[in-house]
C-alpha cells in the first residue's frame, strides 16, 4: 500500500468544508463515477472585491481525492478569482505534504475542478472541456488535457501520465496513443514516427521472470491503490492465470481490467501472452 502523510491522513479522516453552497455563485464539476472519481466544487464569491468567501466540496473517490478535495477549499478561501486560478496540482500536493505518485490525479482533479468553477463564474467555458479528440475512451481524456499535464507536470513515461490523469489505466488500447504524444511533446513529430525495435526472443525462464517483474512494478501498484489487488498463480505456456484480490474482485471493471492487465504484458513481455483469472 502508499505512504500517506499525516497530513493526508489527517484531512481524509476529519475533511473540511464537505458539502454543498446552496444557490452558489460558480459550480465546477469534473469526473465520473463510473470511472471511479468525481469532485463538484461549489464557490460564494464576493462580487465586489472577487474574493472567495466559501467554498465546498463533494467528492466521490479515495483518500487522497478527499485530502486533495480539502486542500483545494482551504487554499482558494480569501484569494480573488485570478488569484485562486494560479493554483496548481503540485500546489495542492505540497499543502498536503506530498502525494504518492500513482495518486496524483487526484491533485488534478482539483486544478480542473478549480478551472471549472472560475469558467464558470466568468461565463466561459472550461479549459478541460476544449475540443480535442478523445486518447482514452475509458476515462474519457482527450489530446488536450494530455499534452497540458504532460507539459505542466514534466511526465515523462505512459505510467507517469497514467498516474496524472489515469489515461491508459483502463482497457489499455489508448497506450500507443500516449507514447506518441510524450514522444511529440519531448522529441518532435518525427521522432514519434520512429518504428519500434523489434523485442528480443525470451527463454521461458526469462519470460516467466519478466512477468513476474512486471505484475509487481507495474501492475499491483495501480491496482492496490484503489483498494485491489492481483496474485499471480501460474505461467502455463503464454497463458498468465491470475486470480484478483480486494475490490478487484467482482469488480464491474474488472473485464476492462484484465484487458489492461493482458495489454501491459503483451507490450512488456510478449504479444503472445494471454491472461486468464482462475
Amino acid at each position: 500500500m502508499w505512504e500517506y502523510t499525516d497530513k493526508v491522513k489527517e484531512l481524509f479522516l476529519h475533511p473540511k468544508n464537505v458539502g454543498e453552497i446552496k444557490n452558489p455563485d460558480a459550480v465546477g464539476e469534473v469526473g465520473s463515477i463510473v470511472c471511479g472519481d468525481a469532485l463538484k466544487l461549489t464557490l460564494r464569491v464576493d462580487r465586489e472585491t472577487g474574493k472567495i468567501i466559501d467554498a465546498k466540496f463533494k467528492t466521490f473517490g479515495c483518500a487522497s481525492a478527499i485530502a486533495s478535495s480539502t486542500a483545494l477549499t482551504e487554499l482558494i478561501k480569501g484569494r480573488t478569482l485570478d488569484e485562486a486560478s494560479k493554483v496548481t496540482n503540485n500546489e495542492i500536493a505540497e499543502y498536503l505534504g506530498g502525494l504518492p505518485r500513482e495518486k496524483m490525479h487526484c491533485s488534478v482533479m482539483g486544478q480542473e475542478a478549480l478551472e471549472a468553477a472560475v469558467a464558470d463564474y466568468r461565463g466561459e467555458k472550461p479549459p478541460q472541456k476544449e475540443e480535442g479528440e478523445i486518447v482514452c475512451q475509458c476515462f474519457g481524456v482527450t489530446d488536450i488535457k494530455l499534452k497540458r499535464v504532460i507539459k505542466e507536470n514534466n511526465l515523462r513515461t505512459v505510467e507517469d501520465v497514467t498516474n496524472f490523469t489515469k489515461a491508459g489505466g483502463g482497457c489499455g488500447s489508448c497506450v500507443p496513443d500516449i507514447e506518441k504524444i510524450l514522444k511529440e511533446t519531448w522529441t518532435g513529430k518525427k521522432a514519434a514516427e520512429e518504428a519500434v525495435k523489434p523485442r528480443r526472443k525470451l527463454t521461458n525462464i526469462q519470460k516467466i521472470a519478466l512477468i513476474q517483474e512486471v505484475v509487481e512494478k507495474e501492475i499491483r501498484p495501480l491496482l492496490q491503490a484503489d483498494g485491489g489487488d492481483i496474485e499471480l498463480i501460474d505461467v502455463d505456456g503464454n497463458n498468465v492465470i491470475v486470480s484478483f484480490r480486494g475490490s478487484c474482485r467482482g469488480c464491474l471493471m474488472s473485464d476492462v481490467t484484465l484487458k489492461n492487465i493482458e495489454k501491459k504484458l503483451r507490450d512488456l513481455v510478449s504479444d503472445e501472452l494471454v491472461v486468464v483469472v482462475e
